[in-house]
């Protein structure tokens, strides 16, 4: 190992494959368009002006913000092969991809917390998810992911780095620069692993505890009541279930020693842009006040077009 000085920066040693320019950049767009569109449907349309959707509009930000830590980043390196990011830039990085994937978790959370209300306390929805306490849960979902990892990034930064540089990654990982570290790390890999854990499973099994109480009041519903109650759910599971299994192999892939490299970084990848990907496609298939207020907003866009066009004067 080389220890002739501190490390001032560190170079990104990912997917090395130029033809997956293309496709990140499709994903990112994607992304981009997808999300942005939910939260303009949602500040636009009066009819989307309650509690599930304010809380799907922050998570679609939260989505965009997640990405954006890391995809931007990816596509330069493709791009100009600039593969070197600061130190501090580094654990920015890290430290913000961290924070933003609990808070996304936090989120999902809040949402079947929001649910479990609708549905199991239908006549005090109004009272309990007032416009007050909306904003301290979403206020709570992003301090949740601030402080829950910020030990395990405040104690990389102290790490002495003296050598190699190279991350075995696409971005900055906790786990790829950890082990650069002329130190050892066992300490820090158990907090991580501690807050990654706790992040996980407190979130998962309230989550779980929010639709086993749902699923006690639907059983007790008529026929109609059941479809309409599960309507407004299913969406929101869906995406619970993706972003829960692909965090499973994500887990599975970083404690199985055997496991490629490059199939691991590609398992990380995927992970950090699945769920921001899937979420619009899955809530505007399945949401049909989602779906009617789409089409409401592009017969405004018909009608401004068509004014426009008839108040625009003929040239000479």
């Amino acid at each position: 190992m080389n220890t002739s000085g501190p490390v001032e920066y560190f170079i990104l040693e990912g997917l090395k494959d130029k033809s997956m320019l293309p496709v990140f950049f499709t994903v990112y767009v994607s992304i981009l368009s997808g999300n942005s569109i939910i939260m303009y449907l949602v500040k636009t349309d009066p009819k989307l002006n309650t509690p599930m959707f304010f809380f799907l509009y922050n998570l679609s930000f939260s989505d965009i913000v997640y990405t954006s830590v890391t995809i931007p980043n990816i596509l330069s390196i493709f791009l100009t092969e600039a593969n070197i990011i600061s130190k501090t830039g580094c654990f920015v990085q890290m430290y913000f991809f961290l924070s933003t994937d609990v808070t996304v978790r936090a989120l999902l959370t809040v949402m079947a917390y929001d649910r479990y209300v609708a549905i199991c306390n239908p006549l005090r929805y109004t009272t309990i998810m007032t416009k007050q306490v909306c904003l301290l849960l979403i206020f709570a979902s992003w301090g949740f992911g601030a402080v829950t990892v910020l030990p395990s990034a405040i104690w990389a930064t102290q790490l002495p780095y003296c050598g190699p540089k190279i991350v075995k990654h696409m971005f900055c990982d906790h786990s790829s620069v950890l082990i650069l570290a002329c130190t050892d790390t066992t300490r820090n890999g158990f907090v991580g692993l501690s807050a990654a854990l706790f992040s996980l499973l407190s979130t998962f099994f309230l989550i779980l505890t929010s639709y086993i109480y749902i699923g006690k009041a639907i059983s007790r519903m008529g026929t109609a009541e059941q479809l309409k109650a599960l309507g407004t759910c299913v969406s929101h599971l869906i995406v619970v279930c993706i972003s829960y299994v692909s965090a499973l192999c994500v887990y599975i892939s970083y404690r199985v020693g055997k496991f490629d490299p490059d199939v691991r970084i590609i398992i990380a990848v995927m992970y950090s842009v699945i769920t921001p990907l899937l979420n619009p496609i899955i809530y505007s298939l399945r949401n049909k006040e989602l779906q009617d207020a789409m089409k409401r907003a592009f017969s405004r866009f018909t009608i401004v077009s068509k004014t426009t066009r008839k108040t625009v004067p003929n040239s000479l």
